[in-house]
């Protein structure tokens, strides 16, 4: 039997497949963009996720959306993390989705009261847990222990899970604590697999390129196997291409962080074009079965903001292990203070 569990913010599902991959069910899932939305469910063959404006939903309208069947045991997910991205040039302390953060909380509290869930997962760029931001991240985390929850926080690199990919993230877990009072959870180490762009990408077909006329089902080797036209001199096959816009990858190496903004996808290590969607997900660790959907920006956009699946799956794993200890119905104990817990948030 699979744990149920509810997902937030998303997108095209790379948190929820690593976690169905350690045996966990998303019941639900929510997102405001509605091509995320259809990756969801394609991949899924069901209609579990919902489109929704997360900053505006009220935390009685999102229980009314989860299944009345379902009892899930945790909530995961991702606000979106521009606002406090280092490779923002622009960031402004006031943009509107620095406040997601605190919307998860709300629902995840809301979600607690009904279901008294396990656990939770939250998920964002390392740069929330700087010195930029440390009074807004310590407010989050107020409101995660508010709800109910002692904190475990960690940095996690992809590369270190198999995925050939250098991209460090911020986790922060949440055990209940009245179920898990006295439980510390461990972050998983890594793998020890190191993949480099070779592995991931090497042998497959020149891709497509886009036109107008062209849709995903008209791209023959799979359907996110195509890519923009390389228009600049800039692409070659024997030089050397640098710059965030012509960031050009080496097959023996992992690859930078994929997260794409306009004209930003990172060079093949052949040097004439940018990467296909394709092999962007590739290199995020996604499957070659799974399919992204939407116009060409769209799945851009849709495989930047993915969570790697062999990380989620990683701490899903070490999730599962404290459930699987657990009766099934949760267990009422005396709440205990924070204090003595060694690896805990503070």
């Amino acid at each position: 039997m699979d744990y149920e569990l509810v997902s937030l913010f998303c997108g095209a599902g790379g948190l929820d497949y690593g976690f169905q991959q350690a045996g966990f069910r998303t019941v639900l899932a929510l997102d405001n963009c509605p091509d995320a939305v259809r990756t969801f469910n394609w991949n899924s063959k069901h209609q579990i996720a919902c489109e929704a404006d997360l900053s505006r939903l009220s935390p009685d309208d999102f229980l009314a959306l989860v299944p009345s069947t379902a009892s899930p045991v945790g909530l995961i997910g991702g606000p979106p993390c521009q606002g406090f991205s280092r490779g923002n040039a622009h960031a402004d302390s006031n943009d509107p989705r620095n406040r997601l953060p605190f919307r998860y909380a709300s629902l995840l509290a809301a979600a607690n009261r009904k279901y008294e869930l396990h656990f939770f997962v939250f998920e964002n760029v390392t740069a929330l847990a700087g010195q930029k931001h440390a009074n807004r991240f310590s407010s989050i985390l107020a409101k995660f222990r508010a709800a109910g929850f002692n904190l475990f926080q960690s940095e996690l690199n992809a590369s270190d899970f198999a995925v050939p990919q250098r991209r460090r993230r911020l986790f922060v877990v949440g055990l209940h604590r009245d179920i898990y009072k006295n439980v510390l959870f461990e972050f998983p180490e890594g793998l020890g697999n190191y993949r480099t762009v070779l592995d991931a990408i090497s042998g497959l077909p020149q891709p497509c390129f886009f036109s107008r006329s062209l849709s995903p089902s008209d791209v023959p080797y799979h359907p996110n196997h195509w890519t923009m036209v390389p228009r600049s001199s800039k692409f070659n096959s024997s030089g050397s291409a640098n710059g965030r816009s012509f960031r050009r990858l080496k097959w023996n190496d992992s690859s930078p962080t994929v997260a794409y903004g306009n004209r930003e996808v990172h060079v093949h290590p052949d040097g004439g074009r940018r990467l296909s969607v394709l092999e962007a997900m590739l290199l995020q660790g996604f499957p070659r079965q799974y399919q992204i959907t939407g116009t060409l920006s769209s799945q851009i956009t849709q495989v930047s903001n993915a969570v790697p699946p062999p990380v989620a799956q990683a701490i899903a794993v070490r999730i599962k292990s404290l459930l699987d200890l657990q009766p099934r119905l949760p267990l009422k104990a005396e709440a205990v203070t924070n204090e003595g817990l060694a690896g805990q948030v503070k």
